[in-house]
């Protein structure tokens, strides 16, 4: 049974690479993991997280888990204002400060 020797990123191939005792190889391209699984700048910072922090969490992740659905669960996207609304209320300011300049 091979063993995992190490387990790191590579910043200039922007993989997470595992190296086994066989002399094999696995990179992990954490881009097109991104691009994949990640639908908004929650999940990316979660998953840049784990690539920088915890590189055998992350692996094992991506080639155990369910990264989808870890990502659902742990992240949480919340729209704190609405455009429509600051677009409305930008509109109100512009106007009293443009009534007040007269």
């Amino acid at each position: 049974m091979k063993r995992l020797l190490s387990c790191e990123f590579n910043m200039d191939t922007v993989c997470v690479e595992l190296k086994f005792s066989d002399g094999s190889m696995i990179a992990i391209d954490t881009i097109a993991v991104e691009n994949e699984v990640a639908d908004n700048m929650y999940q990316r910072s979660e998953l840049d997280y784990l690539i920088y922090n915890d590189p055998i969490a992350y692996a094992d992740l991506i080639l155990n888990g369910n990264p989808i659905a870890y990502l659902k669960a742990v992240t949480e996207t919340n729209r704190l204002i609405d455009f429509h609304t600051l677009q409305g209320n930008l509109g109100a300011c512009f106007q009293k400060c443009y009534t007040l300049m007269q």
